[in-house]
Formats: structure tokens, sequence, C-alpha cells
């Protein structure tokens, strides 16, 4: 089985990789670079979701694969606040789909600041922490949790639940 991630973020490979590999231990996972056609910054799950399934969808048809994973991170205004998540989509060659997300964190006033005023969440991050890598490794997710919780593992979830209705009995789905 073939399984093509629509990114070549180092992160988002790991993440693909350890959650595919406990629902499929003989898929090969490949990452393959598409555009999101979103804003670099998302700013709603609308816009999140719809930059996951774009690049779902652009993996499985650049690569042929029995699935394609879309992953997006974005932020979404829940009262208040700013929360940032990660969404992905899963495609297969029929195009039905699959969709789920990584827990929400609460963004910090000083970060939701900079993003509102367009700035990229990889970008401030990056720039905070004097590193140039970290979407790559850690992610927001990791330098906000003092290294608990790191990108690659929190996006593994919503891998999972968004292949839930591949998994799963169809009985659940109809």
């Amino acid at each position: 089985m073939k399984i093509a991630v629509g990114s070549t973020n180092n992160a988002k490979l790991e993440a693909a990789r350890l959650a595919v590999l406990k629902m499929f231990p003989k898929a090969v996972v490949v990452g393959v670079s598409v555009k999101s056609n979103v804003s670099d910054q998302p700013k709603s799950d609308k816009e999140s979701i719809e930059g996951a399934l774009n690049r779902a969808r652009a993996a499985q048809k650049k690569t042929r694969a029995d699935f394609g994973i879309g992953m997006e991170g974005g932020i979404q205004k829940i009262g208040k606040s700013w929360f940032e998540s990660g969404w992905i989509a899963v495609v297969d060659k029929k195009g039905n789909l699959g969709l789920g997300s990584s827990a929400r964190f609460e963004m910090s006033g000083k970060l939701a600041k900079e993003l509102l005023s367009g700035r990229e969440l990889r970008d401030v991050i990056n720039e905070l922490t004097n590193r140039t890598d970290v979407h790559e490794t850690d992610g927001a997710m990791g330098v906000l949790t003092a290294g608990h919780l790191k990108r690659a593992e929190a996006y593994t979830h919503g891998i999972i639940f968004a292949f839930a209705p591949f998994l799963s009995d169809k009985k659940f789905w109809k």
C-alpha cells in the first residue's frame, strides 16, 4: 500500500509515518510537494480544512497512491480567544474522504496579534526561538509545551481520526 502526504515538511511526514504504521504496518509513506491553495496562515477552520483537502487530493492524484493525506495548520477564534490546530484530510482513489484534527491549543495574545497582522506562525515561532526549523521539528506545539507534545505526535491522532471512515465498519458512515 502506498500513501502520499501532500507535504515535504519533516514533522508532517513523521506524523504520517507514526500514524500510518500503526494502522498499516507494511505501507510505504511518501511526501510530495503540492500547493494548499489557501493563505500561508489560515485564519479559520474552514480555510484550514480546505487546504488539507487540496493537499490530500493533489498528493493522491500526483502519485496515484492508495491514499492521499493533507495536513494544514491554522487558527480559529472561539469566544474571545484564538486557538491553533492542524486539520487532516484523507482521500482514497475513489475520492472518498475522511477528516480529523489535532488537539487545539490557545494562542497567547502576543502570538495571536502577530498572526492577525499577517505573519505566519512558523515565522513568529522561529524568530522567538532564534531558530529556522521549528516548523520542521517541534512545531509551535512542541515549543509551547516545552517539548512535551511535539507537532508530529500531536498530528498523529488527527491522522488516525481522518482514516476512521476507511478503518471502521461502513454501518457507522451510512
